[in-house]
């Protein structure tokens, strides 16, 4: 089964500093949760090759993806603010998922994604006529088009309702199911909902991956105080 392998990792920037040394197999839903600043975002974008690694290497399947371009590597991120281009419909914001210059866009794939999320004739409509949800299902039906076999989500439904996030987490589940997952989250009922395994940034360190009901019935120092149960 295909992983990914973090080794030694060492992000790094004026007196910020993170590290990392871990592996997670792919089908694994992860959330990644801790303390504003700890270095979330950044650790996801490092794996996505927007954050330069100061050193350690990045590996998928055992082919170190360290020194590819954010294009080339094997996966997709969705943003807190969707990135869906206002002047786009949504079946060319989809689009831009196999295609940039949208020249070489499958219509036939884009429409199966939309039904596959819930879309289903709405491909002619800009993002400013979609509700908050709708515009969400559209970014990830854009992901899903790439199909690419991880999948790194930092807060993209950080501004929906409990009940539409709690929807769009189950959606995302449903969708991805051979996917690696890691999920960027400020909520603790997220991660207990969406993810199988937890792992804390806390410190400078992202711990490995553990059990995600058993590190909240039983959280170390930083994430007890995290919670406010210190």
């Amino acid at each position: 089964m295909a992983e990914l392998r973090i080794e030694q990792l060492v992000l790094q920037q004026d007196d910020f500093r993170l590290t990392a040394d871990w592996s997670a197999p792919a089908g694994r839903r992860i959330a990644v949760i801790g303390p504003s600043g700890a270095g979330k975002s950044t650790l996801l974008n490092a794996l996505a090759g927007f954050f330069p690694a100061a050193s350690g290497r990045v590996l998928w399947d055992g082919q170190d993806i360290s020194r590819l371009a954010p294009g080339d590597r094997p996966l997709s991120m969705l943003f807190q603010d969707q990135n869906l281009f206002p002047h786009l419909t949504v079946a060319q914001n989809i689009g831009l998922g196999l295609d940039p210059s949208l020249r070489r866009v499958d219509a036939a794939r884009v429409e199966a994604v939309m039904a596959r999320v819930g879309l289903s004739g709405l491909g002619g409509r800009k993002p400013a006529q979609l509700s908050g949800g709708q515009q969400s299902r559209v970014a990830l039906a854009r992901a899903l088009l790439r199909s690419r076999p991880i999948l790194l989500l930092d807060e993209p439904f950080a501004a929906l309702g409990p009940a539409l996030k709690a929807e769009m987490l189950a959606l995302v589940a449903e969708t991805t199911a051979d996917a690696l997952v890691l999920m960027v989250t400020h909520d603790p009922g997220d991660a207990r909902q969406f993810a199988d395994e937890t792992v804390l940034v806390a410190e400078g360190l992202v711990h490995p991956p553990r059990d995600t009901a058993a590190l909240f019935a039983d959280p170390p120092p930083a994430l007890a105080a995290y919670l406010g149960r210190a």
